[in-house]
């Protein structure tokens, strides 16, 4: 199968040919559909988070399930599925306590000594956040991928396995929006716009976007944005505290800077809550001041949007499905996996929302 490979960090990534095995117990052959373009990916491919290679990236697909594994029970072939990279186990403390997001157990991975997953002549390739989504066809842990209702057009649901399980879980999971609360979403790109369209399904009050880009503005208030700023405007903060008569209730950091970090906790009033969800640095930190302490502000991560992604992706699908849900506003534009690289780029500019990688 092509795949788009990972070789070296900071370099290009190269379409080679790989092999990929044949599903053993409790895995799935996925024949990949669309993948997103995300953020996540370009700090491996970028070389600030490390990781072993060579090894295939991409991470937010859907796909049609080809083949499958002894003792496969949640899906079957011709199921259309989505994959997320939040595999779980399903019997770990994080499992059994509802917070699946959080699991690292092994178990989803094959054995130490098995053969790879993936591989050219003979060598292993490395699998990326358990799925290496960049390829023709993906094999994945069953807790890995959900079914999903067929009428869902692959492409959009792609955004569902990261974006939109992070940016609306964000709302539905991580935070407790109550309707008519006020919430502030730093950064426009794929995660913010669907905390910004979450927010509008959640009820929220003012929904207020915080970007540098126009038309990544403007995009949020076609989501269900009430009000817009400029990112990079020394009044911003003070203008979003007027607004709201103190501060938001909720601030949602969708960015990976400490800057934009720092800018949710600015926007809080007391007792509000900010929630971090971009891959900022290694090394970075945010924090809280003595006065922010003694107002009651609170800082949280919200890793994957805390989903619970068996329940959570097929409740969004139907969202879609119903109209309440806006996937086609956020993908920017489809492109083969031939020309990922220039997705790569498009991201690092950082003007559009979302670029999808679409097989034939």
């Amino acid at each position: 199968m092509k795949a788009a490979v990972l070789v070296e960090a900071g370099k290009p990534l190269e379409i080679w040919d790989v092999d990929i095995d044949a599903p053993g117990p409790h895995e799935v052959l996925i024949r990949t559909v669309a993948c997103g373009v995300c953020r996540s990916d370009l700090h491996f491919v970028d070389g600030a988070y490390p990781t072993p290679l060579p090894a295939i990236p991409g991470h937010e697909a859907a796909g049609i399930v080809e083949a499958v594994g002894s003792e496969v029970r949640t899906v079957k072939v011709g199921d259309a599925v989505v994959t997320c990279l939040s595999a779980f186990c399903g019997h770990c403390e994080f499992c059994i306590t509802g917070r699946m997001a959080l699991c690292i157990s092994s178990d989803t991975k094959r054995a130490k000594g098995a053969p790879p997953r993936l591989s050219r002549g003979g060598d292993p390739v490395n699998q990326m956040l358990n799925l290496s989504a960049y390829a023709e066809m993906m094999l994945v842990h069953e807790h890995a991928c959900v079914a999903i209702d067929p009428e869902m057009p692959l492409d959009r649901a792609a955004l569902l396995g990261c974006a939109v399980a992070t940016g609306a879980g964000a709302v539905f999971n991580s935070t407790d929006v109550t309707p008519g609360e006020t919430v502030c979403v730093v950064g426009c790109g794929g995660i913010g716009l669907a905390a910004v369209n979450a927010a509008k399904i959640a009820g929220a009050g003012k929904i207020i976007a915080i970007d540098p880009v126009a038309d990544k503005r403007a995009l949020a208030e076609k989501l269900g944005a009430t009000h817009s700023f400029d990112a990079l405007a020394e009044d911003t903060v003070p203008q979003v505290i007027e607004l709201t008569k103190g501060g938001v209730h909720h601030a949602i950091e969708a960015v990976g800077r400490e800057a934009s970090a720092q800018t949710a906790v600015k926007v809080l009033r007391r007792g509000g809550r900010a929630t971090i969800l971009g891959m900022m640095p290694l090394g970075s930190s945010v924090g809280l001041s003595a006065l922010d302490l003694l107002g009651s502000k609170k800082v949280q991560g919200g890793l994957m949007g805390d989903n619970r992604f068996p329940v959570d992706i097929p409740r969004l699908v139907d969202f879609y499905l119903r109209g309440l849900l806006d996937l086609d506003t956020i993908i920017a534009e489809r492109l083969p996996l031939e020309r990922i690289n220039d997705a790569f780029d498009e991201l690092r500019k950082g003007d559009a929302a979302r670029s999808v990688i679409t097989f034939a």
